[in-house]
């Protein structure tokens, strides 16, 4: 049955809104995904909220309808509720006019496989949330089997990662680890480490033929790049040309011509038409 919620007071809403707190999403191991498109996205990848949540603008779109109204059939709690408490979930003042609650979609390294697919990518230390929802969504984009955390990183599950991967969180795996867990994993599944580092001597674009080999693409902070242990960790190391006065790149767009790169070697197996 849905319900009609009015009041930023109410118990259920102040439990939501906590969720732009890192604390909070840590605890209640939910996040928030905002936008119709994005539920949708959920949906078509199996993925159901906790909570739905939508104004009564957005209810009268056949579409969205249609969309609540599974959701409520599917066991899940269907709030209506006002623009302006849905504005002060997402601290917005033109706020998505549906908002889902998820549980955090992360998993415990070992449960990928790394032989399933010929690329992943792995972020050491990545700090901005928005660089990291953009390599969610490239990673999306490319194929590629998913997306490992390692060490101290920003939160995947912020407002802001979420936002930038435009639905992509949810048909990407991720997982977190420490260095050496990465490195006993890639190793244990022959799985090749490649990053990029100022002092490598090839350009991107003479990578080594992968041979059948799986590859991991390691790259580092916004700031510092790759930690010292992960540049002597890694099996290829490469360099992205610079001709003007810029000295580097933003991390997502490396990240990203990296993987179309790499991805280039195998004649883009797999493209749309």
């Amino acid at each position: 049955m849905i319900k009609k919620i009015s009041s930023s007071a109410n118990p259920l809403i102040r439990e939501i809104r906590a969720l732009e707190r890192k604390r909070h999403r840590t605890e209640s191991g939910l996040f928030i995904a905002e936008g119709a498109r994005l539920a949708l996205e959920a949906e078509e990848v199996g993925v159901r909220p906790k909570h739905l949540l939508f104004s009564p603008e957005a209810f009268t779109r056949p579409s969205i309808r249609a969309l609540v109204e599974r959701m409520d059939a599917a066991g899940v709690r269907c709030i209506e509720t006002t623009e302006r408490v849905l504005s002060q979930i997402t601290r917005r003042d033109n706020a998505q006019n549906v908002i889902g609650v998820y549980r955090h979609l992360d998993r415990p390294l070992a449960e990928l496989e790394v032989r399933k697919h010929g690329v992943w990518v792995a972020l050491e230390q990545v700090r901005d949330p928005g660089n990291l929802g953009t390599i969610i969504r490239t990673a999306d984009a490319v194929g590629a089997g998913g997306v490992i955390l390692v060490g101290e990183t920003c939160d995947p599950f912020s407002f802001e990662a979420v936002r930038a991967s435009m639905g992509s969180i949810f048909a990407v795996p991720l997982a977190g680890c420490e260095l050496p867990d990465l490195l006993r994993w890639a190793s244990e599944g022959g799985a090749q480490v490649i990053g990029t580092s100022l002092q490598a001597q090839r350009h991107h674009d003479r990578l080594t033929p992968a041979g059948g080999r799986v590859r991991v693409l390691l790259m580092g902070n916004e700031q510092a790049g790759l930690t010292s242990e992960a540049v002597a960790a890694c099996d290829e190391l490469l360099r992205l040309p610079m001709r003007g006065r810029a000295d580097s790149l933003n991390l997502a767009v490396a990240t990203g011509v990296m993987l179309y790169a790499l991805w280039g070697l195998d004649g883009y197996r797999g493209a749309r038409k």
